[in-house]
């Protein structure tokens, strides 16, 4: 599979998640061309504010794979990972991360974010991750114009 195809598997992800109430944000992790886990957000179904998309399939694909090192696989995510999601990645030793919709997008469209981008963090960390930016961005956004802001 292309990007493409991994990054619409995130996307109908995500729009699941906005049906069950969920904020706008969908991932999927990936690992020799077969996706191990497709998540969105679950911070209000869990009580959990850390509960992101990004962090979610991190911490399902570390449980099925029985491992803390995820080198071999690829992070797609709707939207640029929050400095949360990043840092996350970064532990979890992520080689790379394909993302949609900026968080300059989620900021315009009302989301709160902090502003920090995923080539800034990439720099402050050191890690050498690869980024992939604008995958479907235009769906990317489509999907934040469409959350219901429920507070």
């Amino acid at each position: 599979m292309r990007d493409e195809e991994f990054m619409r598997i995130a996307l109908e992800t995500a729009w699941k998640g906005i049906k069950l109430g969920e904020a706008p944000f969908g991932a999927c992790l990936v690992k020799e061309g077969q996706v191990v886990v497709r998540v969105h957000n679950v911070a209000r179904r869990s009580w959990d504010i850390t509960a992101h998309a990004e962090v979610q399939a991190i911490r399902e694909a570390c449980r099925m794979l029985k491992t803390l090192d995820l080198s071999g696989t690829v992070l797609y995510a709707t939207c640029e990972p929050c400095p949360m999601c990043f840092s996350a990645s970064i532990w979890a030793k992520l080689p790379r991360i394909v993302y949609g919709a900026r968080i300059e997008d989620a900021e315009r469209l009302g989301i709160r974010q902090i502003p920090i981008d995923s080539a800034r963090m990439k720099q402050m960390s050191r890690w050498p991750v690869e980024l992939t930016a604008d995958v479907l961005r235009a769906e990317g956004i489509e999907l934040l114009k469409a959350w219901p802001r429920t507070g």
